[in-house]
């Protein structure tokens, strides 16, 4: 496997890992990550999977893009839609295999899985962020808003997710009367998702590239 397989494959990995995350915050019912509140609540509203609306808030968020940079790029566009329609089918897939384990019924159980979700969502973005290939549309979106406002990645990073909880919450308030996909599970994500990455990061960076990238220097002095 040389070095561009071995990203692909480190980015389609953590992608899954991303959507088994997503799935067991989700079967939590506490409140699921900023990043997939608007999906999770367009399937609550309308009771499609949550995998085609995932297609269709990203879709949302390429539109966004374009809102804020008024450039059209169609190859980055394209690719992220990809990625898009790649992580939905996962995201269904995801829930399929997580709604296998017993429902948990009782808080100290919910609790559970959304410890749980928040660990392997971290591994899912060790490896997807690592494999340096096209952002999916949310994360692309916010630097769109990084670039077009002047404003510090962290910083754009909060708005985004602000932007995305509050149009996830007033949708779910006015269709189905309630909180919906936005819970004491979103707060907790949205703080402790970014430190558990910047942790794994610290450990596990070095080692990832350092395995990507001795691997295509061994078949290039293999083959001279």
């Amino acid at each position: 496997m040389n070095h561009t397989m071995k990203r692909i494959a480190l980015y389609v990995v953590g992608l899954f890992f991303l959507a088994i995350g997503i799935a067991f915050s989700i079967q939590a019912a506490l409140g699921v990550s900023p990043v997939s509140s608007l999906a999770y609540a367009f399937a609550l509203v309308t009771g499609m999977s949550v995998g085609l609306m995932t297609v269709v808030a990203n879709m949302i968020f390429i539109i966004m893009q374009v809102i804020f940079t008024k450039k059209i790029n169609l190859r980055e566009f394209g690719l992220q839609l990809l990625v898009a329609f790649l992580f939905g089918f996962y995201m269904d897939f995801a829930l399929f295999l997580v709604r296998l384990l017993p429902t948990p019924e009782t808080i100290f159980m919910r609790s559970i899985f959304l410890i749980i979700s928040l660990f392997i969502v971290g591994i899912g973005l060790l490896g997807y962020f690592n494999a340096k290939l096209p952002l999916m549309p949310y994360d692309a979106l916010t630097y769109a808003i990084s670039d077009k406002f002047q404003m510090p990645f962290p910083k754009a990073k909060i708005t985004s997710d602000l932007i995305n909880v509050c149009l996830s919450l007033v949708i779910c308030l006015i269709f189905i009367h309630s909180f919906g996909s936005v819970g004491i599970g979103t707060l907790i994500a949205a703080y402790f998702i970014g430190k558990i990455l910047g942790v794994l990061m610290k450990r596990y960076k070095d080692l990832l590239q350092d395995w990507i990238n001795r691997n295509g220097h061994e078949e290039s002095t293999t083959e001279v």
